[in-house]
């Protein structure tokens, strides 16, 4: 599977450009600012029905328009299938495959799976616990149409019974039968939601720990590790012993919304003893093994996109970067950069299809063919 072609119209600085890609290696080159990432969350789009940076739509719409549109060709399976989204300020976006619009968009998560990688993965390991499961979720999401709705059924339950909860705490009052109704729900949602998360560390942690010895060269041990309050108790046994709390500050405080994944180097967290590179590399092998995993399961290889990957990393830890993404176990890749050095290092040791891209203020001009 691979992005033959897009256009993009009015996104964040990108006025208009109608892009022909390589099924191979895609690299935008440019300071700065100057929209690469910007082109590379459109890609991220079409895959996802949503941006990987900007949680609202209005703020993706191009400063003083009124809409943005994204198109895509994608040739998959001997076939060629076209992805489209348009939004107007003050309506909803309608998204389509095949100029057939997605009742739910949920139904089109993982149809066209890709990988991304960016400076902003640094939240994964700087950031709370809400972080690191959106990693758990959104990767077993792909895969697993069940758990996707699990996790919104689930979410939902969740927001009922704290405004219950809520409600409890500032009118005084309990009602225990009502608040039994929605425990079973999120009992119901919730196992199934650890059982998943379970079953993916699991298998996800060896692929993870071959990515981060190869990187650096087998120099570091590195760890994941699930933490959930299901380890030890059922989820009815918890949501009965917290009943009386939850009540009296109106939340839930127990429940598979406050799982963790923690990220260690040796024995100790990441986000206390990493070097930058450290980081960096930890964070690269995730989403490598997240390629992986996932090429595994669905038998298609994702659409690779790396952010500015390789800088704060040393000149050893690149080259083996480089070495992986030549591989033929990877389908089309698409690179940003400052620094062409990396870009052409990449085709100087492997000689495959390519295309690069200028990109200044938005304006994208193609500037070189095949090696």
């Amino acid at each position: 599977m691979y992005l033959k072609n897009l256009s993009v119209i009015n996104y964040k600085n990108i006025s208009q450009t109608d892009l022909e890609f390589s099924p191979k290696f895609n690299c935008f080159i440019g300071n700065n600012g100057m929209g690469k990432t910007n082109l590379l969350d459109t890609i991220y789009y079409l895959s996802f029905c949503k941006s990987y940076f900007s949680s609202s739509d209005k703020q993706n719409v191009k400063h003083d328009e009124p809409f943005f549109m994204l198109q895509g060709t994608y040739r998959k399976n001997e076939a060629e299938e076209m992805l489209s989204c348009g939004y107007k300020k003050g309506q909803k976006k309608k998204f389509k495959r095949d100029d057939i619009e997605y009742k739910k968009l949920s139904d089109h998560i993982g149809l066209f799976p890709l990988v991304l990688i960016s400076p902003s993965d640094q939240n994964l390991i700087q950031g709370g616990s809400e972080e690191r499961r959106k990693f758990m979720d959104g990767v077993i999401s792909q895969y697993n149409k069940g758990f996707l709705q699990d996790l919104i059924a689930y979410n939902r339950t969740l927001l009922q019974r704290n405004q219950l909860l809520k409600q409890f705490a500032s009118e005084r009052y309990f009602d225990e039968e009502t608040l039994l109704i929605y425990d079973q729900q999120l009992i119901h949602y919730g196992t199934r939601i650890y059982e998943a998360r379970s079953s993916f560390i699991e298998t996800f942690l060896p692929i993870f720990q071959h990515y981060y010895n190869f990187i650096c060269k087998g120099q570091e041990k590195i760890e994941l590790k699930y933490k959930s309050s299901l380890h030890d108790h059922s989820f009815e046994d918890l949501l009965k012993e917290s009943r009386t709390k939850d009540a009296n500050i109106g939340y839930t405080t127990t429940g598979i919304h406050r799982d963790d994944l923690e990220l260690k180097l040796g024995d100790h967290l990441m986000k206390k003893i990493g070097s930058q590179g450290q980081n960096k590399s930890y964070l690269i092998s995730l989403k490598f093994a997240q390629f992986d995993f996932m090429k595994h399961l669905s038998q298609v290889a994702p659409i690779l996109v790396l952010d500015d990957i390789f800088d704060k990393l040393d000149a050893e830890r690149v080259e083996q970067i480089i070495d992986l993404v030549s591989q033929d176990s990877f389908g089309q890749i698409f690179i940003s950069d400052t620094n062409r050095e990396h870009i052409d290092q990449i085709f100087k040791q492997k000689g495959s299809s390519y295309k690069i891209f200028n990109l200044n203020k938005g304006e994208v001009t193609e500037i070189d063919g095949q090696i």
